[in-house]
């Protein structure tokens, strides 16, 4: 069986809990259940939204965008 999918959540929506998490001195557990989101997955946008403004190594989310077009055409 293959695993649930939902639409992915609204930009904007990401980066106002993102925002929660860092401005009030909330724990993120607390933001999650507020906003209806899994801790794990509040957590994953609070790491990516610190590699994506250059405060942590990783994959930017456009070079991940560009990896994923560049396999999907070698794929094809």
């Amino acid at each position: 069986m293959g695993a649930r999918t939902r639409a992915p959540y609204p930009p904007a929506f990401r980066a106002e809990a993102v925002q929660l998490v860092h401005a009030n001195g909330r724990s993120l557990s607390q933001v999650a259940k507020d906003a209806g989101v899994h801790h794990e997955t509040l957590r994953g946008w609070v790491k990516q939204m610190a590699i994506d403004g250059g405060r942590r190594d990783g994959l930017t989310t456009e070079e991940r965008t560009e990896l994923a077009r560049l396999r999907a055409r070698t794929a094809s």
